[in-house]
């Protein structure tokens, strides 16, 4: 079985620049402002991404556990390790080989962000 090819700094799964416009176009439909923008990304990450997921931060295993936003309109992964808790942003979360189902979501976000669709 062949190995899926991979964003190497990310463990995203490699994506044509046309489906993750594809992506980036359902994510964002009918949303007007930025915000509302994010807010359709997080939908389709929140609808898609298979949790709960284990990955390591800094070398430590964690779990992540469920994605949210912020105040400040931030994507954000809440992350456990035993009785302690942290959100990640989720454009700086690591993900584990081979990525969680749905991560193309993940991918299409970081690209929106940068605005390189």
């Amino acid at each position: 079985m062949r190995k899926p090819k991979t964003a190497p700094e990310t463990n995203l799964p490699s994506l044509s620049k046309a489906r993750l416009k594809e992506l980036i176009e359902e994510a964002v439909v009918d949303a007007y402002t930025e915000e509302e923008q994010i807010v359709g990304f997080l939908t389709m990450i929140e609808e898609h991404l298979a949790l709960p997921f284990s990955v390591k931060i800094l070398g430590v295993e964690v779990e992540v556990e469920k994605v949210d936003m912020t105040l400040d309109s931030q994507i954000v992964a809440f992350c456990r390790r035993g009785n302690t808790r942290q959100k990640v942003a989720i454009l700086d979360l690591p993900l584990p080989v081979p990525a969680p189902a749905g991560a193309e979501w993940i991918a299409a976000y970081r690209c929106w962000r940068r605005g390189s669709w």
